[in-house]
């Protein structure tokens, strides 16, 4: 077999397959041609309710999220802590920990999702983010020094069946659509109201 053919007879069977990188190709499909035929579908509005449990613990609450103006519900309970070094009980991950979690796994999702559109099958995709932050800021020590990052770096690192050239136009596309890489790279206006009671 030449390796046209071989190339087009791998293209085939990518093509034929339902499921590529554990995403359900059909469902990817389906959701996008939603979205195109009526905006209104792709739509969606995230809460978490956050409650403090006493000293650096608290929980956080998932009880459904909104889709094309309907209510989809699902529960989840994520708990919080800070390092006995921060004078936590280290039970728990940190809102740091949960924030670069939150920026990693949003992002993963987007090139597992670009990759099973292009066609690619991943052997390996793993971010790494890593950031300082100034403790002088958080504890009101130096009004100089900021509360939180000035820069976060990150790796991926990827690795599949594509080409340098498919991996490349995968990267673009996570920087342009990750919606958590876009709220941390761009400043967001937060409407904050305190109800004291």
């Amino acid at each position: 077999m030449t390796t046209q053919a071989a190339t087009q007879a791998t293209m085939e069977a990518k093509t034929q397959t339902t499921h590529l990188n554990g995403i359900n190709l059909p469902a990817l499909r389906g959701a996008m041609e939603a979205i195109k035929a009526d905006p209104k579908n792709g739509v969606t509005n995230w809460t978490v309710r956050s409650q403090w449990k006493g000293g650096t613990r608290s929980d956080h609450a998932v009880d459904g999220f909104g889709m094309g103006g309907q209510h989809v519900p699902r529960s989840f309970v994520m708990k919080a802590d800070e390092p006995r070094e921060l004078i936590g009980t280290d039970a728990y991950p940190n809102p740091q920990e949960y924030l670069l979690a939150g920026l990693n796994a949003c992002m993963l999702v987007g090139y597992a999702a670009a990759a099973t559109a292009m066609g690619v099958k991943l052997t390996r995709l793993e971010i790494e983010t890593t950031g300082d932050i100034d403790l002088r800021g958080f504890l009101g020590l130096d009004p100089a020094v900021p509360a939180g990052y000035d820069r976060l770096k990150q790796v991926v690192h990827i690795a599949g069946d594509g080409t340098p050239a498919q991996f490349a136009k995968m990267h673009e596309m996570v920087h342009r659509t990750s919606p958590n890489y876009f709220n941390i790279t761009r400043a967001i206006k937060v409407e904050s109201e305190l109800e004291v009671g």
